[in-house]
């Protein structure tokens, strides 16, 4: 969560803004950090998408201005499409790299196709703006060509016919996708996100259709298999109700009962069918037999329950305060929103330290939770649907500007996102040593710690603002200094993490992240961890 609200965009015709500036050098210098660690062919691809993005993004951040562009976005923040472009292609690239060490190549070509998916849908939101920037912006079109032709010209002769399949497929996937979710949810995205959010959903969605189509030949993981029909299937039960409440008013008794009927009818006649069909067995007993195979696990669930009762009684106490409030209009101080990422970090740690596969699967319960609360909530289904309002109302800031409240599920998503996306196949045979070691924390530095203590420190104590910015020089530093001391503390508490002399690339990518947090208007909870993610993969 950012510290202050963030400088609006430039408007129609104005210079980029220096805010905008520093964030695009931010994000061109891990992206030829990454090149020169990996420097191969689709590392020169990433560049020239990069560049292109650069001039891109100032006609989205116009089309935002002018009220042009083809759905509603959201408008406290440019369009983000910079930083939000090259984030699944780095992703590939240094996934590519760390599976070819570990010596597998399935999981090699996997991480080209990440890359080769994120150009595809980068590439098309910028000829979405090119195509309807009026006047047409003849200088960025050529550079925008010159870029898209080299990284399609060396995508042709480096995948498969296979591969090309795939990545044509989420590509039709994630238009099709921005048709409805943009349509049906405005002001909930910037350029960015959407690309970022509706992108991944997208290659979550293909490899589920892929996989249920080859589960004879497939030998995959249980834990891969949740999590894909975990995403998929509350992103269409949200399609589902949300066309269905078109034609219903949600908010009486007769849809609410609808609602948890067909909820129930969708949980137990579609989503258990298709994991059972994945996994070959009872997903229910499966995933009992899962949570409770060893006493440690049992502590965990013990020990993370007290922490969801604690986080549940932290909303309870500051909507007891609005109440006695003789202000309407009271919302939680910033600190106090704090206190959900020091809960997250507590929950966070012990189970990257004790069982990350059971970390694994009860974040994607959890956040199976978070959303079916938020389709609740905003469906106003009975009996909880209007308490929810209510309650969560009190924690809105200006990102929340859309009817759906997001950033509680984007805080789920930073912290998770390092678990679930590293493939573990690729992680034997020491692949993830040196500052590799840290990637698993990367959500808990990022965002648990540097973005807590950089909000905390910046709002009380900060006077020397970054150009361009609300936020301040003072909560960066402290930042960077608290997710050093937290680094030294996990090598304390972590016998299996060996940094193996890599600090300097360790305080380096800190620092970056940190300074990417600082200047960026996106949302920095799924951001951060992200880039905080490859920098230590690389």
């Amino acid at each position: 969560m950012t510290r202050e609200c963030a400088s609006p965009a430039p408007g129609p015709g104005a210079p980029l803004s220096g805010s905008v500036l520093a964030e695009a050098a931010v994000v061109f210098v891990v992206v030829l950090s990454i090149h020169a660690a990996v420097w191969d062919r689709y590392s020169w691809c990433a560049v020239a998408l990069a560049v292109q993005a650069f001039y891109v993004q100032y006609k989205w951040d116009r089309l935002l201005q002018q009220g042009s562009a083809v759905f509603q976005f959201r408008m406290s923040a440019n369009s983000g499409l910079l930083p939000a472009s090259v984030v699944m292609p780095l992703l590939g690239l240094v996934m590519k790299e760390r599976c070819q060490a570990a010596g597998n190549p399935y999981f090699e070509r996997f991480g080209i196709v990440v890359a080769a998916t994120g150009m595809a849908v980068a590439l098309f939101s910028s000829v979405l703006a090119l195509g309807i920037t009026r006047p047409v912006p003849t200088n960025t079109c050529v550079i925008s060509g010159l870029a898209g032709g080299v990284i399609i010209y060396i995508l042709k002769h480096s995948l498969s016919v296979g591969e090309v399949i795939e990545v044509l497929e989420v590509l039709l996937i994630f238009v099709y996708l921005n048709m409805i979710l943009l349509y049906l949810l405005p002001r909930c995205f910037t350029p960015g996100e959407a690309l970022l959010v509706l992108g991944g959903i997208s290659f979550v969605l293909n490899q589920l259709i892929k996989r249920s189509l080859t589960v004879v030949e497939s030998q995959g993981d249980p834990l891969d298999f949740f999590l894909l029909v975990v995403v998929v299937g509350m992103v269409l039960m949200g399609i589902f109700f949300s066309t269905l409440f078109v034609f219903m008013d949600s908010g009486t008794w007769a849809s609410s009962i609808f609602f948890h009927l067909m909820t129930c009818v969708l949980g137990l006649g579609v989503v258990l069918p298709w994991l059972h069909r994945l996994i070959r067995r009872n997903p229910l007993l499966w995933l009992f037999q899962f949570l409770f195979q060893t006493e440690t696990r049992v502590y965990l669930l013990a020990y993370w329950s007290l922490l969801a009762t604690l986080a549940c009684l932290v909303v309870l106490y500051q909507n007891a305060k609005r109440s006695s409030s003789e202000s309407k209009k009271h919302q939680a101080p910033t600190i106090a929103r704090k206190y959900f990422h020091l809960i997250v970090v507590a929950t966070y740690i012990p189970g990257i330290i004790l069982d990350r596969p059971l970390l694994y699967v009860a974040a994607t319960v959890c956040l199976a939770v978070f959303i079916f609360l938020e389709y609740v909530r905003y469906f106003r289904i009975k009996p909880l649907g209007h308490t929810l309002r209510s309650l969560l109302s009190l924690f809105l800031d200006e990102r929340d500007s859309g009817p759906l409240i997001l950033t509680h599920i984007y805080l789920l998503l930073g912290m998770s996102l390092p678990i679930w996306l590293v493939p573990r196949p690729c992680t034997q045979k020491g692949s993830l040593g040196g500052a590799r070691a840290l990637v698993p924390y990367a959500g808990v530095l990022a965002v648990g710690v540097g973005d807590t203590v950089a909000s905390i420190f910046g709002s009380t104590m900060g006077e020397i603002r970054w150009p361009g910015t609300k936020k301040t020089f003072e909560g960066t530093m402290t930042s960077i200094f608290a997710q050093i001391i937290s680094v030294a503390l996990i090598l304390i508490f972590d016998s299996g993490v060996d940094l193996n002399y890599s600090y300097a690339w360790i305080l380096g990518s800190i620092s970056t992240v940190s300074l990417l947090e600082a200047y960026t208007t996106q949302i920095d909870n799924l951001l951060l961890p992200l880039y905080l993610l490859i920098l230590l993969m690389a």
